[in-house]
């Protein structure tokens, strides 16, 4: 008996051997290819993007930028890059103190950074603030097309439109017709420069009816920026010099200056039309090459080529397509495995070209101007946690730098405000200044994110090294969480707040304390840094463990938890049902901790889900409540979350997440889909469920390879 069974076991370890040593690879260029952007007709929506992580070209149905003004309302026809900064000239001298207004918070007055609305001049200094410094629209390079009558062609007179992005190679083909005469137009970015190359292949080019158009836009210093103010003519400069096959673009606006550098094959000849309006004239034949180079230093070496940027574009991608992980959804019969995985590939594009710089990115990454162009920090985990968990750690990493660059800018907030350490700022710039904002200022969930991203990194490559180049500013980010919780003696805890804003920004900063989410976040961060101490063989840091230890336990009532501790009424507000879900994110976005209790998340999970007013979330709402019912395992509610049918869950052709006319775009929607289908594929640590977030029915088939587990 004991024989059989014996050989039983060993027929099953070869059965278990052979599957995994014959077991096929995902086919990764079918993968992709299978969910090619194809465009037959003018949307203002399905625009279509080539860029680097740090410099974005953004283009129409021509494949160029031939009608910005017809995509102003849709997906703007961007050109960006994370250099790409400007300020208006400050005649009033505001000082930035000017921005401050001092709260009574527990005890002692606390300033921050707030919209004030009197008396004047400080309304005045705020909006300055908020709007200086913004992000620039670089210029807007397309397609000036003659008709046969010798009149312009408008968007109307673009006909027989074939346009295919093809996001293996990260190639736009555009082939379209004007007056029954065809039109080809091949558009790259090269990976590692600010360049941008196209190659239009047309007999209209030999009647001398096609010309490549050049346009500086001025920025109009509002919220939303697509890059076509073309008044304002007067207050920037823009002057080409002329060399060998090509010429440079000097664009001048305050104290601001850049430079455009133009390199083309075959003759051409550069014309004046109009105050910042150029017009690149090709000889009569029928193909005509062009790179176009944006730099804040003048270039003058010689540009890649149409052919040698469209080489490393196609390189470039292929490696990216074959490193890091993939999840194949093929042989599934649910429609909505389908869909899911053409969002999956396309935000993988999407957040690889627009979030992969050196800097945290904007909402709208590298496309148009949100708030100005500037990233908000509390969503850098949105954009950057899906690259570890994909096996590509080394696109988050790169932003990483930049928290050291600002700790100065960090410090000086915590300082103002009394507490120790580094208070991360939230919504900022390249240089880490504040922004003045009413609800921002008053937000701390961006806090713990760093040693999130830390741990993340050291999980992945374990060694002194990651210690050594993070232990300072995790310490430092522990520092300001230990000293912002306050000891409340009468009750023997330590609270968040008053004077906080939660995720869920529906709450008065000066009547909050103790949001639910926070308070999760807190401690998981706290003990984490104290690991940190151990691995570097340093004792324990006191000042955390008392916070650790004496941290107030999570707000609940009945069967569920608060929102926060101070809104007794989350339940019956009707106030509190709308934007993010936070009370989730502490079972979703974060381990298990024992603060927490399965059971009573469950039944918050499940009042949330029928009570919420899911029309009044945002795109990332929605892969948060996925990674919740996943953990809590609800595999079909979690997909049922990550495709609800509700207009801010949109998802459309070009693969970007839809909010409304403002926010057109948004990409922590993007970030948070590749972040909860990781942890539904892969799951979480302590889990050994395969697939934990993939209904367990016939219509569902998944295979995934090189995913990370989520904590």
């Amino acid at each position: 008996m004991r024989i059989l069974q014996k050989k039983n076991i060993v027929v099953v370890l070869l059965v278990c051997f052979s599957q995994t040593l014959f077991a096929q690879p995902i086919n990764r260029k079918a993968l992709v290819e299978r969910h090619h952007v194809v465009n037959t007709k003018f949307d203002s929506l399905s625009s279509l993007s080539v860029g680097n992580g740090s410099f974005a070209y953004t283009a129409d149905i021509t494949g160029m930028q031939s009608f910005p003004e017809a995509y102003a309302k849709g997906v703007p026809l961007g050109t960006q890059s994370e250099w790409g900064w400007h300020s208006f000239t400050d005649t009033a001298h505001y000082r930035f103190n000017e921005t401050l207004r001092s709260y009574q918070l527990n005890g002692r007055y606390v300033p921050y950074a707030t919209q004030i609305k009197e008396p004047e001049r400080n309304r005045n200094a705020v909006n300055w603030f908020r709007v200086n410094p913004h992000r620039l629209q670089l210029g807007n390079i397309g397609m000036e097309i003659r008709k046969a009558d010798g009149t312009i062609a408008g968007i109307s007179d673009i006909g027989n439109i074939q346009q295919t992005l093809n996001q293996w190679t990260g190639e736009i083909h555009s082939s379209f017709t004007v007056n029954g005469t065809p039109v080809e137009v091949f558009t790259y970015c090269h990976q590692q420069q600010d360049l941008v190359s196209f190659r239009i292949v047309s007999a209209l080019l030999k009647q001398n009816r096609i010309a490549v158009t050049i346009r500086f836009p001025y920025p109009n210093g509002e919220f939303k920026d697509a890059g076509v103010n073309y008044a304002n003519g007067e207050k920037h400069n823009s002057i080409f010099i002329r060399s060998a096959n090509g010429g440079t673009f000097k664009h001048t606006l305050d104290s601001t200056t850049y430079f455009v550098r133009l390199q083309w094959k075959g003759n051409a000849k550069v014309l004046q039309q109009r105050k910042h309006v150029f017009l690149v004239q090709p000889g009569r034949e029928n193909v005509f090459e062009l790179s176009c180079a944006f730099s804040p230093r003048e270039v003058k070496m010689s540009l890649p080529s149409f052919g040698e940027t469209a080489s490393n574009s196609r390189q470039h991608w292929m490696k990216f397509w074959q490193s890091g992980a993939a999840v194949d959804f093929e042989g599934s019969t649910d429609p909505k495995a389908f869909e899911l995985e053409r969002r999956v590939i396309l935000s993988q594009y999407l957040t690889k070209l627009q979030c992969a710089g050196n800097y945290p990115p904007q909402e709208t990454g590298l496309t148009y101007n949100s708030w100005y162009g500037k990233p908000h920090l509390e969503m850098h985990w949105w954009h950057a946690v899906h690259f570890a968990l994909w096996g590509r750690i080394e696109w988050m990493e790169k932003s990483l730098s930049w928290y050291g660059k600002v700790y100065n800018e960090a410090k000086k907030i915590a300082v103002r405000q009394g507490y120790e350490g580094v208070r991360w700022q939230k919504m900022t710039d390249n240089d880490g200044r504040e922004s003045p904002s009413s609800v921002g200022a008053f937000l701390i969930w961006q806090q713990p994110h760093f040693i999130y991203f830390a741990e993340q990194v050291y999980h992945e490559r374990n060694d002194a090294a990651t210690l050594k180049k993070y232990s300072d500013l995790v310490f430092a980010t522990a520092d300001f969480m230990a000293s912002y919780a306050w000891y409340d003696p009468a009750k023997g805890r330590y609270i968040l707040g008053k004077g906080v804003i939660p995720a869920q920004e529906r709450f008065r900063a000066e009547e909050t304390f103790n949001p639910t989410y926070e308070l999760v976040y807190w401690h998981w961060a706290l003990q984490t840094a104290q690991k940190w101490r151990e691995r570097l063989h340093l004792p324990r840091n006191k000042k955390w463990d008392d916070v650790i230890r004496r941290l107030s336990p999570l707000p609940v009532q009945g069967d569920k938890y608060l929102f926060t501790e101070s809104a007794t009424d989350s339940y019956t507000n009707e106030e509190y049902r709308g934007d993010h879900p936070s009370v989730l994110g502490a079972w979703g976005m974060l381990p298990y901790t024992p603060m927490m209790d399965s059971a009573r998340m469950k039944n918050t999970f499940n009042w949330v889900w029928n009570n919420w007013r899911w029309k009044d979330t945002w795109g990332w709402d929605y892969p948060m409540v996925a990674m919740t019912a996943t953990r809590l395992g609800m595999p079909a509610m979690a997909v049922d979350a990550l495709l609800m049918p509700v207009q801010k869950n949109t998802y459309l052709n070009n693969g970007h997440n839809f909010q409304d006319e403002r926010l057109t775009i948004y990409l922590p929607g993007n970030g948070g889909l590749l972040a909860a289908v990781a942890l539904m594929c892969a799951g979480y640590e302590g889990s050994d469920v395969p697939n934990p977030g993939i209904p367990k029915t016939k219509g569902w088939k998944v295979r995934s390879e090189g995913l990370r587990k989520m904590f």
